[in-house]
């Protein structure tokens, strides 16, 4: 499913559907690990805000984030966050080699954010 098929009805079921976390056994835990997209929601306002970008503590959330949700996490983060975020979050993905080939969606045409790109070379 692409990002911009997701709504407030089916988002949560689109994320239990494709949530693999072995360790999980409560709801709690499945909260827990989709609340992390709200924090790398926060993560990206700071940096929107103050230009203080914490490239590692991002970096934690996204592969935790692919570890138990796959390739559904970048429809996921795409549908939760503003479009001003968008080239940000996308520097990141192009930096983690995971934005989706196919289908072709609206993340193809965003340009990534050059400062995300210029600090994460730096790793």
């Amino acid at each position: 499913m692409r990002f911009d098929e997701l709504n407030e009805s089916n988002y949560l079921l689109f994320a239990i559907k494709f949530y693999n976390n072995p360790q999980a056994v409560t709801r709690d835990d499945f909260e827990t690990d989709l609340k992390r997209i709200r924090y790398i929601k926060r993560l990206l306002k700071r940096y929107k805000n103050t230009g203080e970008l914490k490239v590692h503590l991002l970096l934690n959330h996204l592969i935790i984030l692919f570890n138990v949700f796959d390739d559904a996490t970048v429809p996921l983060l795409f549908y939760h966050l503003e479009e001003d975020l968008w080239s940000s979050i996308k520097s990141f993905l192009v930096f983690l080699n995971r934005i989706p080939e196919y289908p072709r969606t609206k993340i193809n045409e965003i340009k990534p954010d050059q400062n995300c790109l210029d600090q994460l070379q730096k790793i």
